[in-house]
């Protein structure tokens, strides 16, 4: 993809960390903060930081396993899926959540950077939206964000613009649970929830058997033009 790629040191509140960097041409763009899944920052997350550099945006991917080593980097198979479920128990969300907010002030620290926005996807998902409630970005999006509807207290804090995906067939989230999130949100114009019918947990990463290339698709498209809208 045509974007300047690197790894760069993030100051946060317990230490140094780092954060995966995709520029796009020219350098500058508005941010995004990309949030990992739970399984790092692999070669998904790196694919997924280098396309929305294409798509114009300067992104930092942080590595929010950092605590435990850094550089974790897993697959999709049945040994790494324990070691991942391990990692993201043994992760503080709260401490997850503010290596976000410093990843934040770092981006907005970069030229040209005056909005940012936060995507992220699963354990990624909900430390998007626990962000747009922290009051940290000017725009939020989280695909498939598990533990959303056991968090439904802070929606009254989200007050800037919110996308979520769904997959109508995710194993992992109830609809019984998306049906929650989007009752409570439901008077909300600021939030825009899209479900898509065919797609399982996981359907946006195709180095997934849960990859679902049209809900992938149609999600990038909805989240470019939020973006566009947005930041």
């Amino acid at each position: 993809m045509d974007s300047d790629t690197r790894w760069i040191d993030i100051q946060g509140d317990d230490g140094t960390f780092q954060a995966y960097q995709a520029l796009p041409r020219g350098g500058k763009g508005p941010g995004i903060v990309l949030i990992q899944e739970i399984f790092g920052v692999n070669a998904h997350i790196r694919g997924v930081a280098e396309q929305y550099a294409a798509d114009g945006y300067v992104v930092l991917a942080p590595d929010l396993f950092w605590r435990q080593g850094a550089h974790i980097e897993l697959t999709y198979d049945e040994t790494d899926w324990k070691k991942a479920v391990a990692l993201k128990g043994a992760t503080d969300t709260n401490k997850a959540v503010a290596d976000v907010a410093a990843t934040i002030r770092a981006l907005r620290g970069l030229p040209g950077v005056d909005r940012v926005a936060s995507i992220g996807y699963c354990f990624g998902g909900l430390l998007s939206y626990l962000t747009a409630a922290a009051g940290n970005v000017d725009a939020a999006v989280a695909y498939y964000g598990g533990g959303i509807q056991n968090q439904l207290d802070q929606a009254d804090k989200v007050t800037a613009p919110l996308l979520m995906h769904f997959g109508g067939k995710d194993s992992h989230i109830p609809s019984e649970a998306v049906k929650s999130i989007a009752e409570r949100f439901g008077d909300r114009d600021h939030v825009e929830i899209h479900v898509y019918p065919e797609a399982e947990h996981g359907f946006n990463c195709s180095h997934r058997g849960s990859f679902h290339q049209r809900s992938a698709v149609e999600a990038h498209g909805h989240t470019l033009l939020f973006l566009s809208e947005n930041l």
